[in-house]
C-alpha cells in the first residue's frame, strides 16, 4: 500500500483545491495515469499517479483545499502496509528526486520531431530517449540502507558524479586570481534558478550567503536575510550628519492619531485596493441643494452637495449589494450586508474620525440630513463615542472642503468601498454639441479588489455620477 502526497506544482506553492477526481477506489491504475485535478493560485494542473495498482481510498474530497504534503490517495500495489508517501522518507525522496530530475533537454537542432509526451509529477512531460539525470548529491541516507540498497542497483547502471559540497559559512575561498576562479566559486553554490535569479536582482553575491537549506542549499530567506545584515549595517554605522538649522520636534504617536494610524496601515496592507475616478457634471444637484433649502422640512438642517451624494451612494448599494460587504479572513468569507451604516469621514482636532450613521438606508432625506448633521457636530467637540465608529459598512470622505479634487481614499477597516467627493468647480463642459460652463466635480471610489471586480467598481460609481447629474434618478432608482 503506497500514499501518494500532494506535491509542490510551482514555486512556493502551499495548498491548492481539489477540483476532480478521474478515479474512485476500487479502479486500477497505472503509472502516469491522470487521477486528480488540482487549482493552485495561477492555474489548473492535472496530476499523474506515480504508482501502479488498485485505488484503497480517496483522501480529499473535491472542492477541499489541502496543504502540499498531505495524502490524498492510497493506493494498493500488492506490498502489504502503507510505504512512505512520496517526499516522505529515503525512498520517498528518491521517487521526488527522480520525478523533478525527468525534465527534458533542449533538443538539437538536427533532431527528429519528438512522439507525444508523457505526463510526470513535475513539468510538463518526459520526451522519450531524451531525459538525462541531473548529478546529485551523495545521499544522507543511514550506512545500513545504503548498503542495503547497493545490491539492487544495476551492474551496467553508470556512476552518477556526486556535486561538489558547499563551503562552510566564514570559509574563505582559496584566491585564484582570475575571473574564473570567481565564476568557478559561483558555480559551486547550491541554489534554483528563481533563487539566483532573485540574488542577481539584489545584487548579493551567493558566495558570501550562508546556506540553511536542505544540503547546504541557499534559499530565498537566506538571501533575504543577507540584504536586511546589509541594510543593518548600514543603519547602525555612524554617519556624519550636517547640522540643521531650525531644530526638530517629536510628537508622541497615541490616542486617535495611534489608532488611525494602525487601522490605515493594517488596511493599505491587507486589501488590495483599487481606485477608480469619474469626471461629473453636478450642475443639477448643485440646483437641487438650493431648492431643498427653500422647503420647511429643511428649514433647521443643514443641507449640501454631500447629502445628495450619500442619498446616491445609498440608493447605489441597493443595487449593488456587494458593494456593501466586507472580507472575512479568518471564516475565508465575503459577508454581504443588507443593511446600511453609512460613514462619514470627519477631520477633528483630535485627528481623523469615521462615525457612521447607523441604518441610513432607512432615513428620509430630512433624517439623512439631521443624522449627518449631527455626526459632524459631534466629532468637532470632541464627543464620538466608540460605538458611533464601529459597525461602519460604506464610507463617504469630503475631500471637497479642503479646495482638493480627487485623491486615493484609502479603506475603512472592515468595508469593501469609500468614494471621496472632491469639490465643485466651474469648468467647460460640451452640452448638446456646445462647451458651456457647468458645475463639475470628481469622484473617487476605492475598493477592495477581493471582494469587488473592476466591473462591479465601474457600475457603482457610473450610477452614482449619474444620479448626481440628474437627482431624478434618485426617486426613479430608489
Amino acid at each position: 500500500m503506497k500514499e501518494f502526497k500532494l506535491p509542490d506544482v510551482g514555486e512556493g506553492l502551499t495548498e491548492a483545491e481539489i477540483v476532480r477526481w478521474h478515479v474512485k477506489p476500487g479502479d486500477p491504475v497505472k503509472v502516469n495515469q491522470i487521477i486528480v485535478e488540482i487549482e493552485t493560485a495561477k492555474a489548473v494542473v492535472e496530476l499523474p499517479c506515480p504508482f501502479e495498482g488498485v485505488v484503497a481510498a480517496l483522501m480529499a474530497d473535491e472542492g477541499e483545499t489541502v496543504d502540499v504534503g498531505r495524502p490524498i490517495i492510497s493506493v494498493d500495489d500488492g506490498t502489504g502496509p502503507a510505504a512512505p508517501a512520496v517526499g516522505e522518507g529515503t525512498a520517498g525522496a528518491r521517487a521526488q528526486a527522480l520525478a523533478e530530475d525527468m525534465v527534458p533537454e533542449p533538443a538539437a537542432a538536427d533532431e527528429p520531431p519528438a512522439e507525444k509526451r508523457q505526463p510526470v509529477l513535475v513539468g510538463y512531460g518526459v520526451k522519450p530517449g531524451a531525459a538525462r539525470r541531473r548529478p546529485r548529491k551523495p545521499s544522507t541516507a543511514s550506512p545500513a540502507t545504503s548498503s542495503a540498497a547497493a545490491p539492487a542497483a544495476s551492474p551496467a547502471a553508470p556512476a552518477v558524479p556526486a556535486r561538489p559540497a558547499p563551503e562552510p559559512a566564514g570559509r574563505e575561498a582559496p584566491p585564484t586570481g582570475s575571473a574564473a576562479g570567481s565564476a568557478a566559486r559561483r558555480a559551486a553554490v547550491l541554489a534554483k534558478p528563481p533563487v539566483r535569479k532573485l540574488a542577481k536582482d539584489l545584487g548579493v553575491d551567493l558566495a558570501t550567503v550562508p546556506p540553511t537549506g536542505p544540503h547546504g542549499t541557499i534559499t530565498r530567506e537566506d538571501v533575504h536575510a543577507a540584504v536586511e545584515a546589509v541594510a543593518d549595517a548600514g543603519r547602525t554605522a555612524p554617519q556624519a550628519v550636517p547640522a540643521a538649522r531650525g531644530g526638530e520636534e517629536r510628537i508622541p504617536v497615541k490616542g486617535v492619531r495611534r489608532a488611525t494610524a494602525q487601522a490605515m496601515t493594517a488596511s493599505a496592507f491587507t486589501a488590495p485596493h483599487v481606485t477608480e475616478f469619474l469626471q461629473v457634471d453636478v450642475t443639477g444637484t448643485m440646483e437641487a441643494v438650493t431648492r431643498l433649502r427653500a422647503l420647511p422640512d429643511f428649514a433647521e438642517v443643514k443641507v449640501s452637495p454631500l447629502l445628495l451624494v450619500a442619498k446616491a451612494v445609498l440608493v447605489a448599494a441597493r443595487r449593488y449589494p456587494m458593494i456593501n460587504s466586507m472580507w472575512d479572513e479568518a471564516a475565508q468569507e465575503i459577508v454581504v450586508k443588507h443593511y446600511v451604516n453609512l460613514g462619514i469621514a470627519a477631520a477633528t482636532p483630535r485627528g481623523l474620525l469615521v462615525p457612521n450613521v447607523k441604518n441610513a438606508h432607512e432615513l428620509s432625506l430630512p433624517d439623512l440630513a439631521r443624522a449627518i448633521g449631527s455626526l459632524a457636530e459631534t466629532a468637532r467637540a470632541g464627543r464620538t463615542q466608540p460605538a458611533e465608529m464601529s459597525g461602519g459598512t460604506i464610507t463617504i470622505t469630503n475631500v471637497g472642503v479642503f479646495g482638493v479634487d480627487a485623491g486615493t481614499p484609502i479603506l475603512n477597516p472592515g468595508e469593501s468601498a469609500i468614494l471621496a467627493f472632491g469639490q465643485v468647480r466651474d469648468l467647460p463642459w460640451v452640452v448638446d454639441g456646445q462647451v458651456v460652463p457647468r458645475r463639475v466635480c470628481t469622484l473617487a471610489l476605492s475598493f477592495d479588489h477581493r471582494v469587488i471586480d473592476g466591473e462591479l467598481g465601474s457600475l457603482f460609481l457610473r450610477d452614482v455620477g449619474a444620479m448626481l447629474e440628474d437627482p431624478l434618478r434618485m426617486l426613479a432608482w430608489g
